[in-house]
């Protein structure tokens, strides 16, 4: 019995087609499957067939993996830092360290053969800053914690104070952030002996009294700086030796109040005074100044002096430390010859500022002033440097020193020579 096949009441079998298609798809996925399989076989290095061990593939050649290193660098830094076998490595350590070592006594020889050249007493003005004048210090400070916009402006003429020398001290005030002046007034100061002294107390405090008025030591009336004249060998303090405090208080703005103080070294006798005379005579090469001294007290003398060129420019630093006899003394002071040729100032030189002090061995204050000979005390004549020798400064301790310095250099450099003859790593 015949159906047609187009009836949906039956069960329709598969065409021709359908077959073939139902045949052919496992073939289909299991050649797929196949190719793939394969291909990841062979992008595994030294995994395919064929694979020669420590070649990379032509993906791995175009993109090299995160993190590695082109071969091409590779080569330059095995060139660049080639492998060193242990007893190089050590030569080439022990090496490094005598060079750096070598370089140290170079500049420790060099450094202390350039600050040597010219003699202790006899130097350049430029290495002492802070001496080029004598010490006449000035500073600010706050005039309180209430009112720390205003400052305080204070100066003092010197430090040290001999015999009947006077001192004036000067206080003013302004606004700690302009710089502006502002009106005060000093209405309370007095003279003591600095606290921090064992007999401090024993004498009592001298009043003093600052004044604007343009008298007793004030230069201009009215201009905000107030002034004070003290003269302790005569104001109560013609027996004490040591550290004086000036102290006083300052109203500012009405209702603002602070104080400062000032401190001078003063001693009531000197040991030793200056006569006045000054000589001059070129001995070994160098310009040596004399200044007369009358020695009251024996011992050991401690003097600074500076020098100044033609046109009043800072030249030379000189220093005297000896020990002198009681009776009529020089002081010399010494210009390097060595120092003329190199700085080459203009003559007349200016002998100017000297100040010094007799040193205790024990107790306090530690010295005795001499007074000052303040300003050009002397203007020495013209001279041709030709007559000054260019020879540096020598004494036994310098010698020695180089010596040392030298033996320092010459270790090293034979070390390094050693090493260099065992063949270079």
């Amino acid at each position: 019995m015949m159906h047609d096949r187009g009836s949906p009441g039956m069960t329709a079998r598969p065409s021709r087609r359908n077959r073939w298609l139902l045949l052919l798809l496992p073939l289909v996925v299991g050649g797929g499957g196949l190719l793939l399989s394969m291909n990841l076989f062979r992008s595994t290095p030294g995994l395919g067939e064929g694979a020669v061990p420590g070649a990379s593939s032509p993906a791995r050649a175009e993109a090299p993996a995160r993190g590695s290193v082109p071969s091409s660098t590779l080569v330059a830094a095995q060139v660049q830092a080639p492998v060193l076998s242990a007893e190089d490595a050590e030569r080439e350590a022990e090496r490094r360290l005598w060079q750096e070592r070598l370089e140290r006594a170079r500049f420790s020889l060099d450094s202390y053969r350039r600050s040597t050249r010219y003699p202790p007493e006899s130097r350049p003005i430029e290495e002492h800053p802070d001496r080029v004048y004598p010490a006449s210090p000035e500073r600010k400070q706050p005039l309180g914690k209430e009112r720390g916009d205003i400052a305080l402006r204070l100066k003092q003429e010197k430090v040290f104070v001999v015999g009947d020398e006077t001192v004036r001290f000067f206080v003013g005030c302004e606004n700690r952030h302009s710089s502006q002046p502002l009106p005060c007034e000093v209405h309370s100061a007095s003279a003591h002996e600095a606290p921090h002294l064992e007999a401090a107390g024993r004498t009592g405090a001298v009043p003093l009294e600052f004044n604007d008025s343009g008298r007793l030591g004030d230069d201009v009336a009215g201009d905000g700086t107030w002034t004070v004249s003290f003269q302790p060998g005569r104001q109560g303090f013609a027996m004490f030796e040591g550290t004086l405090r000036v102290e006083f208080r300052v109203r500012a703005e009405g209702s603002a109040e602070g104080g400062a103080f000032f401190d001078i070294m003063f001693t009531p006798s000197p040991p030793a005074v200056f006569t006045g005379r000054i000589r001059e005579v070129v001995e070994q090469g160098s310009l040596r100044l004399y200044a007369g001294l009358q020695v009251r007290k024996s011992g050991r003398y401690v003097f600074a002096a500076r020098v100044d060129d033609e046109a009043g420019v800072p030249f030379a630093y000189l220093d005297f430390n000896e020990e002198l006899e009681a009776g009529a003394r020089e002081v010399r002071f010494h210009i390097s010859g060595l120092l003329l040729h190199d700085k080459n100032p203009d003559f007349p030189l200016r002998l100017r500022d000297v100040d010094g002090f007799l040193l205790r061995e024990r107790g306090d204050p530690d010295r005795e002033l001499v007074k000052a000979l303040a300003g050009v005390i002397h203007s020495t004549g013209t001279y041709s440097l030709a007559r000054f020798s260019q020879d540096e400064w020598t004494s036994e301790e310098r010698e020695r020193y180089l010596a040392e310095f030298g033996r320092d250099v010459d270790e090293a450099q034979k070390h390094l020579d050693e090493l260099a003859g065992k063949g270079a790593p």
